[in-house]
Formats: structure tokens, C-alpha cells, sequence
């Protein structure tokens, strides 16, 4: 009994340990972007002492809000909207946090930035330069209906492989979309890189691989480019290879959906499957045309890594 009440009163004392006060500097700067990690930020402040945060954005008239409300003394914006003053009641607590929001007048992601104004005893932050890289809401839009298109497109495409492939079996295959295991797919549009020499022009670019259950490599890797030609003839896929980060290059299994038509568009997927398919990448990818010498070279290719459901 005595180890189970000194385990609860523990407990408890952690319970009601106060969040843990920020180091404090004279100054402090923030970054803000549309993509950072959400979270509130945390500023030392002390009783009677005003810290002035100084914005590279103008904040809207009105859009300042503190939780909760009654623990400042004063605080105002400035008349030009850059730049906010706060100052703790003098009874302001070491270790009380008020939260104060603004939000900026452009319309722009981020569209606002929230605060800690912490308590501390013998010292405040008296000046914060918050520095924000913002996006017009017409990024934002565009990059949301490219993530919805690119999800559509992923289930086309799994559709069209079920209906075109005659035989299942493989990455490409049935046993590669419904078979026991794991598929994962990432986007890697953005992250290779496309030598100006290429004969065919980048449209859309994923990678999959499929780890069957119980298994920690991937047993198949593939990878489904949508490419157009701005050629003058049709374009059909001949071969293709990997060249893994050793300089080892190995054949892939090739599946041109359809010639790419000379001024069009279309898809083609490669493959591997077995122990050469647990590959060493970033890889090169290397694509090469049935009758002619047009080739097309992806750099940075990289697979998802597929963690394997268990028995």
C-alpha cells in the first residue's frame, strides 16, 4: 500500500508541474512559411515590462486577440499594422502564459501567427522580429487541386493496370495492387532532376514498392512516368534501366501503355522485381525509344520504403 500511495502522490505532482518556461534572449526572431510545423510559439515576458514584436507583414486592424483576456496592461498595434506591443500586469506569474493571436491583412499563407507570452522573473524578451514568406491564395488553391488530381490519377491508374493486365501477377499486376502485402506510392515529380538533353518532357512521375507481409525489403520496385513528346514522330519505349548509387545498373521490365504520339502524351510503367529490386537509391533513371536514339534520363529517383503488415 505504501509503494502504490507514494506511486499516486508521484503521479500527481507531475501532473501539476507548469509547462517549462523558454529559454530567454534580448531578442528573438521567427520564421513563419505556409509549410512550417503548426505549434505556438513561445516569448519570455516579465510584469510591467513591454516586449515589441516587429512583423515584415501588416497585421489587419482589429485581428489581435489574447486568452485569456484582463492579464496585460496595455498593449497596442501600431498605426502602419507592423508592429505590436505588449505589457504584463504588474501581479503578471513566472511561468503564466497568455496566448495572443494576429492575423495579417494580405490574405497570404500563413494567414496568422499565434504567441506564448510566458512568465518570467527576472527577464523578457524585449523585441521579436517575426519574418513571414507568404503565399497568394491562388498557390495554395493550385497546390490543392494538383494533390486531389494526383489522387484521382492514382486510382486511374490502378483501374487501368487491373483492365489492361491480361495475366496477374508481379508489381504491375493484380498481386501488386490486391496481393497480401504493402503498396506504398510517393509523388517524385519535384524531386528528380531532368537533364535538358531529354527527348520527352516530364509530365507526372510516382514510385511504388510492395513489401510482402512478414518481409522487411521490397520484393518489387516500379515507377510510372507520364512524359510528352514534342517530337515530330511517335515515341515508343524500347528499354529501360536503373543505376543505383554504387554505379550498379540493372534491366527493368518495361510497359508501354501506348506509343507517346508525336506532339501528345501518354504513360509508361518499369519495373523490378527480386533481390536486384533492393536497390541502393537515389538511382538514374534511363529510358530509351524502339527506332531511334531519343532517350530520356530522370537523376534522384527514389522508392517509398513499404513497412510490412505483420503475420
Amino acid at each position: 500500500m505504501p509503494s502504490c500511495l507514494a506511486a499516486l502522490l508521484a503521479g500527481a505532482a507531475q501532473a501539476a508541474e507548469p509547462p517549462p518556461v523558454p529559454r530567454c534572449a534580448a531578442t528573438a526572431r521567427f520564421d513563419l512559411s505556409a509549410g512550417s510545423p503548426e505549434g505556438v510559439l513561445e516569448v519570455c515576458t516579465s510584469a510591467d515590462e513591454p516586449t515589441a514584436f516587429v512583423f515584415d507583414s501588416r497585421v489587419a486592424g482589429g485581428a489581435v486577440q489574447f486568452q485569456p483576456v484582463g492579464r496585460l496592461a496595455h498593449w497596442a498595434l501600431g498605426e502602419d499594422g507592423l508592429s505590436l506591443y505588449v505589457i504584463p500586469r504588474g501581479d503578471y506569474l513566472p511561468g503564466e502564459r497568455v496566448k495572443v493571436t494576429v492575423r495579417f491583412a494580405d490574405g497570404a499563407a500563413p494567414a496568422s501567427a499565434s504567441f506564448w507570452l510566458v512568465g518570467h522573473a527576472a527577464k523578457g524578451t524585449r523585441r521579436v522580429y517575426v519574418f513571414r514568406q507568404p503565399r497568394p491564395p491562388d498557390v495554395c488553391e493550385k497546390e490543392r487541386d494538383e494533390a486531389q488530381a494526383e489522387a484521382r490519377q492514382c486510382q486511374e491508374d490502378k483501374a487501368r493496370l487491373l483492365a489492361e493486365r491480361q495475366e496477374p501477377g508481379g508489381l504491375m499486376g493484380l498481386a501488386w495492387l490486391e496481393g497480401a502485402g504493402v503498396v506504398a506510392s510517393t509523388s517524385i515529380r519535384q524531386s528528380v532532376t531532368k537533364p535538358p538533353a531529354n527527348a520527352l518532357r516530364l509530365v507526372e512521375a510516382r514510385s511504388y514498392s510492395y513489401t510482402p507481409t512478414g518481409e522487411t525489403h521490397p520484393a518489387s520496385v516500379a515507377v510510372r512516368l507520364g512524359l510528352s513528346n514534342p517530337g515530330a514522330e511517335p515515341w515508343t519505349l524500347a528499354g529501360a534501366a536503373l543505376v543505383d548509387s554504387a554505379g550498379e545498373q540493372v534491366e527493368l521490365a518495361h510497359w508501354p501503355l501506348a506509343p507517346i504520339p508525336a506532339n501528345g502524351a501518354g504513360a509508361v510503367v518499369v519495373g523490378i522485381e527480386g533481390e536486384r529490386a533492393q536497390l541502393g537509391c537515389p538511382c538514374t533513371l534511363k529510358l530509351w525509344e524502339a527506332t531511334g536514339p531519343r532517350t530520356v534520363t530522370l537523376e534522384y529517383v527514389t522508392f517509398p520504403e513499404g513497412k510490412a503488415k505483420g503475420p
